[in-house]
């Protein structure tokens, strides 16, 4: 089968409605495939799952600590000990930002943070209570499966109860970090110690048996090849197909600087369009597909609107990762910036909470708004 027929096999598909194989994603990452005519496909599932929605938020990023037991080579964000630039938050620190949070009109705040060896399972606990007590109208995102799996070694309790305590305690959803590259092909040379594919999955998996959404994400343009990514998308497939629990991808591209792999360009925005088409067409069922600005820059995560991409993520208030790994676009956006940002691409511009319900806003005072309750999933 030619060029023309063999995507000609999967525009059909497409129209269809019909699922993509492994194959048919590897025939879509080859550099002889067009990137507009992915692109246009990828379209034409976002419009038909999210409309002309462009959905963001408002929210904000805390990363209580840095110290990491790990020293997963890709990442420029975690300290040893007794480096300078380690640091722990007091429990003010914490709640400071949470003021802060909703003085500003944040609806989210989302935790990640490194596993710092001197701190028991309790801190983390702590973290997420005080926040909740003290500003229980801000949604808590909080400790991916990493740090699950972390907390189930401290504490030799099963993911089970761990993440029944945590949603007690005021975990509201879970980011989907620390997914990077499940193949371990690639997972044993860039984060050897962390929890493997098969952990992630089922930590994933019990989250949302309890009734926690997840978000889940792939790290790509490091050591990795396109077989490597389609085996990533189509595990979390299967997992959505098992539980329904994920509601939004985010392809998160790499940056070198500062981390072991600092020999390695950073992704091209071809690549980051291509990903995000190719993603929004594996992902048949998982309804949002986050063109997360900050690692993109503005530019591509906009034109990401017209490649499968329906949310921008948010303002992102104190983003530490990406920005220590050598992201150079803004600390935060104003929400004029964001909203006008999607309105140039012929979006429409829709306030979303973490759970995508409608935040319906007073436009003169950020810190008063209300939740509706239509839910913004696969409408």
């Amino acid at each position: 089968m030619n060029y023309a027929q063999s995507f000609q096999a999967i525009r059909e598909k497409v129209e269809a409605g019909q699922r993509l194989s492994f194959d048919d994603g590897l025939f879509l990452y080859e550099p002889t495939t067009p990137l507009q005519e992915i692109g246009e496909l990828a379209n034409l599932v976002r419009e038909r799952i999210n409309g002309n929605a462009g959905y963001y938020n408002i929210n904000t990023h805390l990363n209580p600590t840095n110290v990491c037991v790990y020293r997963c080579n890709f990442c420029a964000f975690r300290a040893d000990l007794r480096d300078a630039k380690g640091y722990l938050m007091s429990d003010a620190q914490i709640m400071e930002r949470g003021q802060e949070a909703v003085e500003n009109g944040c609806t989210e705040m989302h935790i990640v943070g490194g596993l710092h060896h001197q701190m028991d399972y309790q801190w983390y606990v702590n973290v997420v209570r005080i926040l909740h007590d003290g500003f229980p109208r801000l949604h808590l995102k909080a400790w991916t499966g990493v740090e699950i799996n972390w907390f189930e070694f401290l504490t030799k309790r099963s993911v089970r109860d761990i993440l029944t305590e945590l949603k007690e305690a005021g975990v509201g959803s879970m980011p989907g970090g620390g997914a990077e590259i499940f193949h371990p092909e690639v997972r044993d040379k860039i984060c050897e110690h962390k929890s493997d594919a098969g952990k992630w999955i089922e930590i994933h998996r019990t989250a949302h048996d309890l009734g926690l959404r997840t978000n889940c994400t792939m790290l790509y343009g490091h050591i990795e090849e396109a077989y490597h990514r389609i085996d990533h998308l189509i595990r979390l497939r299967e997992l959505q197909d098992e539980t329904g629990g994920f509601q939004t991808f985010i392809p998160l591209a790499f940056h070198p600087e500062n981390t072991g792999l600092d020999y390695i360009k950073k992704p091209s925005s071809v690549m980051d369009l291509r990903t995000m088409a190719i993603s929004r067409l594996m992902l048949d069922n998982i309804p949002h597909i986050k063109a997360y600005w900050i690692m993109l820059g503005l530019d591509v995560a906009q034109t990401a609107l017209a490649y499968g991409a329906d949310d921008l993520d948010g303002t992102v208030r104190h983003e530490l990762i990406y920005h220590d790994a050598g992201a150079t676009t803004p600390q935060a956006l104003t929400v004029d910036k964001i909203r006008d940002v999607i309105a140039e691409t012929g979006r429409e511009p829709i306030e979303r909470d973490t759970l995508y319900r409608r935040v319906h806003r007073d436009t003169g005072n950020l810190d008063r708004w209300e939740i509706g309750e239509e839910l913004l999933i696969g409408r």
